[in-house]
This record gives C-alpha cells, structure tokens and sequence, in this order.
C-alpha cells in the first residue's frame, strides 16, 4: 500500500495540528459537577473548552459544514446526556472523543444505506501525479483520502480514519471504538486490502 502511504503524507501538511494532552484540571472537574446539578454556564464552560477538538475529530468524517456543525452539536447533546457516566479515569477529552467517533460512525452507517458511492473521474484521476503523491496540492490530496475512504464500508472507513488520519495506535483506536486491540488489527488488515483492492478496480474502470 505505499500509494495510501504516501497519499496519506500529503494530507498530513494539511491536517489539523493535535492539541497536547493535558490532564483534566481542578477547574474542569468542577464544571463537570456543577453541570451534572443542570448548571447551564458550567457546560457551556465545557462546550468552549473544547469544541475546537470535537470539531477536528467530525471534520473526518463530513465536509459539508452544516453537516459537520450538527455532528458536533449531537456530540455535546450526548456527552450531556451521559455525562453522569464519566468517572474522570481518563482526561475528559478522550471520553469526548469516543463519542464523537461514535456519532460520527453511526453518521456514515446512516449516509451509506441512503446514497450510491460515487466513482472516480477521469478528471480527478489525471489529477494525481504518476510518481509521487507526496507532490500533489494538500487540499487535493485530501480530498481524494475523502473520495477513496467513502467507498469503503462504515467499520473499513471508521478503522482507517483514525489508524491513519487521526495517527491512533492500537490501543487508542481500540478505546475510540470499544473494540479489543486484536479486532483493530484484522480489521485495519481487512480494510486495506479493500483498499488496494479498491484503488486498482478504479484505474482500470478510467481506462476502459
């Protein structure tokens, strides 16, 4: 798969920068309480403190701002909802990202039942480099990551999203997604045979 590495590499110019991790605060904590007890200021605290964060992780999964902006509304409607279910074992960041993910997902299993996956076009094709794909435009790049991963099953997409968008490890797309460490493996193998699978149906259809 070195044409999705190195696809991958010129997106990754153009990717939002990751916020260092950083342990939830005294502060936090509080809002966290205060909110729980339907202290409306206190979550809107939270909204703030990190809506930037929630709306990288939805980017990935829709470009269409409205869509997007919904996405990330439904993420903190949710966290709130559940919010009395956070323990603070992990930093509140991360239990907002697995929601996120979560919401996003269920997002893409709604969109594929709806709409046909559109294919590639000579245009866009043309587009790539015949060489290296580390030179194309970033926006471009992204765009085609986008294209190719929306052909995908939801669980391939979702997979190769954060394993090789979001930069997740093993363990931390396991704890996104709620599946064991062994099932991210096969399905990140899985996924990428569909993939290169898919890439090669794509060349030979445009040079039919």
């Amino acid at each position: 798969m070195r044409f999705w590495a190195a696809l991958v590499c010129a997106v990754a110019d153009s990717a939002f920068v990751a916020e260092d991790r950083q342990k939830v605060e005294s502060a936090e904590l509080e809002d966290i309480r205060r909110s729980r007890q339907g202290d409306s200021d206190a979550y809107r605290r939270l909204i703030e403190r990190h809506q930037e964060h929630v709306s990288r992780i939805l980017w990935r999964f829709s470009r269409d701002r409205l869509v997007h902006e919904e996405l990330v509304q439904d993420v903190f409607v949710e966290a709130y909802m559940s919010l009395r279910s956070y323990r603070a074992r992990a930093p509140f960041e991360h239990w907002l990202a697995r929601i996120a993910t979560r919401v996003g997902y269920r997002y893409w299993k709604q969109t594929a039942r709806q709409h046909e996956k559109e294919s590639f076009t000579l245009e866009e094709w043309d587009q790539m480099p015949d060489e290296s794909p580390e030179r194309m435009d970033p926006s471009v790049a992204a765009s085609l990551v986008h294209r190719l991963l929306a052909q995908l099953r939801p669980r391939d997409r979702l997979v190769l999203t954060l394993r090789y968008l979001e930069g997740c490890n093993v363990a931390e797309t396991a704890q996104r997604t709620g599946w064991t460490k062994s099932m991210v493996k096969v399905q990140t193998r899985r996924a990428l045979k569909r993939l290169e699978k898919l890439v090669g149906q794509a060349g030979e259809e445009l040079l039919e």
